[in-house]
């Protein structure tokens, strides 16, 4: 511990950062959720013995469970005492382009999205967002998004009138008519309130692991989350029918999580995100 100006200032080494995030990039790209493995332990749909195989030869083999290995972002809620020896992005970005290029993960960034679309061979730049809490840690949460989900994130901004029913049916026509593209059993992130760029935020946050997302609160006593909303959609998106991969059998959603923030008085931002069933999320907390 040092002293800053009366304050306790925590040092953690930025090498401890990087061998972690390396291990949970690695282990997230490789290791089935175990919730998703014991939702299609029962199912025998279309494709459940190549599924089942896929997540078998991922865990044993250490190769990827998708082809698409996604971007990876990065959500870091840091103390404001702690110090680290590098720059935590560019160690963050250090441990994706040392997993990507050493594991033989598809790189898939391009260092200019209209023009040129000249791919960096790297999978960097990671999407890094850090906040600062109250805490003496580091807590690091990683999501490595696929394309095909990435593309359905979506921001509303509704009238600040509107009704809970039509806010209910615009998430629901809107999963209704996209889901089957981002390889279901989908999870379901919304987000209410803040701005436009706070709703997508929230609705990422809203991706990750009902554990993790209960953290929130201590971070943020902002953040609150609508878990009766969440109940609602869930239940009609079972009515859905779109099925496991598109097919119309088995579960068409695996889970929706709500965040909400305030918001201005004049607005009513609503975003949506998901994720693709394989919901490669992880963190990691370093004291």
């Amino acid at each position: 511990m040092a002293q800053n100006g009366g304050e306790s200032m925590k040092t953690i080494d930025s090498k401890i950062v990087y061998e972690r995030v390396c291990n949970a990039l690695l282990d997230v790209n490789t290791n089935i959720d175990p919730r998703v493995e014991k939702l299609f332990e029962n199912y025998d749909g279309p494709f459940a013995r190549e599924i089942k195989e896929n997540m078998n030869i991922a865990r044993t083999s250490k190769m990827p469970l998708c082809q698409d290995t996604g971007i990876v972002e990065f959500f870091v809620w840091k103390g404001y005492n702690v110090h680290l020896t590098s720059p935590l992005k560019d160690t963050l970005e250090q441990a994706v382009r040392e997993v990507y290029t050493g594991s033989g993960f598809r790189k898939g960034i391009v260092s200019d999205p209209l023009f040129e679309r000249k791919n960096t061979l790297d999978n960097t730049p990671a999407i890094v967002h850090i906040f600062e809490i109250d805490k003496p840690i580091i807590d690091i949460w990683m999501i490595a998004k696929g394309g095909g989900s990435e593309n359905l994130s979506t921001i509303f901004m509704l009238q600040p009138s509107e009704s809970y029913e039509n806010v209910l049916k615009t998430i629901v026509s809107y999963i209704e008519n996209n889901a089957a593209n981002a390889c279901p059993p989908i999870i379901v992130g919304v987000g209410i309130g803040g701005t436009s760029d706070k709703a997508i935020l929230l609705s990422k946050l809203a991706l990750f692991n009902p554990s993790t997302i209960e953290l929130l609160h201590r971070y943020d006593e902002k953040i609150g989350e609508y878990s009766q909303m969440a109940n609602e959609l869930q239940k009609c998106f079972s009515n859905l029918k779109i099925g496991v991969q598109g097919l119309g059998i088995g579960p068409t959603v695996q889970r929706t999580n709500v965040l909400n923030y305030p918001t201005h008085i004049a607005t009513l931002p609503l975003a949506i995100s998901v994720d693709c069933y394989l919901s490669r999320t992880l963190s990691v907390v370093i004291e």
